[in-house]
Order: structure tokens, then C-alpha cells, then sequence
């Protein structure tokens, strides 16, 4: 395996979908997270917010099954190729990157997030 770079323990994960290519969000793992990745076959991540590891999907049911990592030259950034279940994104959107800068709305609204999450701020 390679010898990966974590920065304050975590790395940058870039999500695609494996058939698309469509970048669908970004994330950060800690060695735990790439760890279970691998094990499971299913996207984990390390929350900055929550200071916690969690499984894309445990609430929302929109899970990603990774066909394929790679890392970039670094060692220091991850790409996880994934077949996505549902939205990628907890605002409803397949992608996170469903604005533009001017803040037009360019993605694909999925769900509504208050039917998934509640008013829990997601």
C-alpha cells in the first residue's frame, strides 16, 4: 500500500461517480475511514464538524459503493470512483456542486432534505 500523507490526521477525498465522471462532492477521511472503505466496499468519511467517522448513507439511505480509489502523485488526495445511490449531496442535489458562483442552480434536485433529515440542519 502506499504510504499516504494525512494532514492533521485526515486526507481529501474527491468523490466521482464511476460511469459519469460527474464530480458529486468532496469529503476528508482519516486512515479509520479509508480503512473501512476498503474493508467494506462502502464511501466513509471523517466529519470535521461532528469530529466523527460516518458512512455515506447511514441516515439518508443514499449509500456509495466504491468501485475504485486512487491516489493522486502526492499520496496527499484520494479519489473515490463510486455508483452512487440516490443524491450525493445532504441539500438534496446528486452533485454539491449544483451552483454556479452567481448562485444559478445548474444540478439536479433529488430529494427533499427536511423528509430525510429533519430539521436538523443537514
Amino acid at each position: 500500500m502506499l504510504n499516504l500523507k494525512f494532514v492533521d490526521g485526515l486526507i481529501p477525498v474527491i468523490v466521482q461517480d464511476v460511469k459519469s465522471r460527474e464530480v458529486l462532492m468532496m469529503a476528508y477521511a482519516n486512515e479509520e475511514a479509508v480503512r473501512l472503505t476498503r474493508e467494506t466496499g462502502f464511501a466513509h468519511y471523517f466529519s470535521r464538524s461532528r469530529k466523527k467517522l460516518w458512512k455515506k448513507g447511514e441516515e439518508s439511505g443514499h449509500f456509495q459503493n466504491v468501485a475504485r480509489i486512487l491516489a493522486d502523485c502526492d499520496e496527499d488526495c484520494l479519489i473515490y470512483f463510486v455508483e452512487q445511490q440516490g443524491a450525493a449531496c445532504h441539500t438534496g442535489y446528486l452533485s454539491c456542486f449544483y451552483r454556479t458562483l452567481d448562485g444559478e442552480i445548474v444540478g439536479k434536485l433529488m430529494f427533499d432534505p427536511e423528509k430525510v433529515y429533519g430539521k436538523k440542519g443537514h
